[in-house]
């Protein structure tokens, strides 16, 4: 039974004292995955330019890199999650650290734009097969309760943080020694995991292997990677784009025919009672808002940084910084707060301080003392922003047996990568709308999508507070 009750001192000591040596190395192995995985997703984005030349991209192709990468991604880690549960988590892990590595080596010394496409659409699957798999590892590897609640603590302090780092390791490479390195980087890690994890990793799996949905996953596959690609034209180009519309119109008729086909297949791919369950439900929905949100905070104050305040694209990345030390804090201190207030209320008491920090970011201008402003708001933001992550995580994983943690893990690794894709797109949206009609039409766009956001916020913490159950039972595996 996991309950919202406080921990005793002396139980949180005999919670941190039973993380073993292997234990230790295992976390070690799945962190660092879990890390490089997450920088993947902004390393490249400050050296577009750069690799346009350097390779042969047109200015209108360079936004192929990142959207082959983030479609891969998103589309087919749901489809991983159930495969993981079904073959095996560390085979899975293992072999797709190995693609990884693969993919970062032809990337980082390709010549032509099609070969380097090719490299990121394979770092986009090796992704949606790693993250889930290395989740799942971690809620498998550690029982429910304080242990798990720690290492998935440490997991989103590293994921997010390695967002933030990725835009600063980028800009650092790119301008120090070439933009080459953001792939060979991940050929270092690969080499380096597949030498430990063999030996510290478990295989786990589920006992009995029923037959795989092929429909089921052809249509949520189909749904995801559609949906992915709207957003990011919609980001790219605008939302009156017919792209973006014909795609998302094709992922909401890939979505009805999967329901139709999990609600009458025998064994489907994604039993909907996992799905409908409240804590699954609701707590994946404040994963999404809460990548949604904070992600789009960083792009929303890139834009603040680079075309009001004149920064360079290094320094508007080192200006995160603090961010991501608030990240690493919180999620730190998140098995505390989720000990002490149960995850209900973390989640709740996260969004509530969220949206407090991100208040004053909507009131930026050329007053003095704006950078003080913008460096406490975004620390304290990213300390909240943790909380609700892990909370998310342990809630959504919560009360599952470990034959359906790759589904659970890969429902939440899910709602990461749509909430990251959604974010600035729908913002971008909000911020050029309201510009549009004003004379300093950068800042006031930027100010307006910053107190949406906000507001977004806040209507999340009350839904999650009257929706999301305050008790989770654990199922026996």
């Amino acid at each position: 039974m996991t309950t919202d009750s406080s921990l005793a001192p002396a139980d949180q000591a005999a919670a941190d004292a039973a993380f073993g040596t292997r234990e230790r190395m295992a976390l070690f192995v799945l962190l660092t995955a879990s890390f490089t995985l997450a920088v993947d997703f902004s390393i490249l984005n400050v050296a577009l330019p750069r690799i346009g030349s350097d390779v042969g991209f047109a200015i209108a192709d360079l936004q192929w890199i990142s959207t082959a990468f983030a479609v891969c991604a998103a589309g087919f880690t749901l489809l991983f999650g159930r495969f993981a549960d079904l073959f095996g988590r560390r085979r899975q892990f293992l072999v797709g650290i190995a693609l990884l590595g693969v993919a970062s080596l032809v990337g980082g010394l390709a010549q032509e734009p099609s070969l380097l496409l090719a490299a990121r659409v394979a770092q986009g699957i090796a992704t949606a097969a790693v993250t889930p798999a290395a989740l799942s590892l971690l809620t498998t590897s550690f029982p429910e309760g304080p242990m798990r609640e720690r290492a998935l603590g440490l997991n989103g302090a590293l994921m997010a943080a390695g967002f933030t780092t990725g835009a600063v390791l980028g800009g650092l490479l790119t301008d120090l020694i070439s933009w080459r390195w953001a792939f060979f980087v991940n050929v270092i890690v690969a080499v380096a995991v597949l030498a430990v994890g063999p030996a510290v990793l478990k295989e786990t799996r589920a006992q009995l292997r029923p037959p795989l949905d092929l429909p089921g996953a052809v249509t949520v596959t189909l749904a995801l990677v559609a949906g992915v690609y709207g957003l990011t034209q919609a980001g790219q180009h605008s939302w009156g784009d017919v792209r973006s519309w014909g795609a998302l119109l094709l992922a909401a008729v890939m979505v009805l025919a999967f329901i139709v086909i999990e609600r009458t297949v025998s064994e489907p791919l994604v039993p909907l009672s996992v799905v409908l369950r409240r804590s699954t439900g609701w707590g994946n929905l404040a994963g999404v808002i809460a990548f949604a949100t904070e992600t789009s905070v960083v792009f929303l104050l890139t834009l603040y940084l680079q075309e009001v305040r004149g920064y360079t694209p290094l320094q508007a990345g080192l200006a995160f910084a603090v961010l991501g030390a608030g990240t690493v804090l919180g999620g730190v201190i998140a098995p505390r707060v989720i000990g002490h207030l149960g995850g209900k209320r973390a989640i709740v008491a996260g969004l509530v301080a969220q949206g407090v920090s991100t208040v004053p970011l909507a009131f930026l201008g050329d007053a003095s003392g704006w950078l003080v402003v913008l460096l406490v708001a975004t620390f304290v933001g990213g300390v909240a922003n943790l909380v609700v992550i892990v909370g998310f995580m342990v809630t959504a994983t919560s009360g599952l047996p470990d034959a359906e943690q790759g589904l659970a893990t890969g429902l939440a690794t899910m709602s990461q990568q749509v909430g990251i894709t959604l974010g600035t797109p729908v913002m971008s949206a909000i911020a050029t709308a309201a510009g549009a009609a004003t004379a300093g039409h950068i800042l006031h766009g930027v100010t307006t999508a910053l107190a949406v956001n906000a507001a977004i916020c806040f209507a999340t913490a009350v839904v999650i507070g009257l929706v999301l159950p305050r008790h989770r039972k654990a199922v026996a595996a």
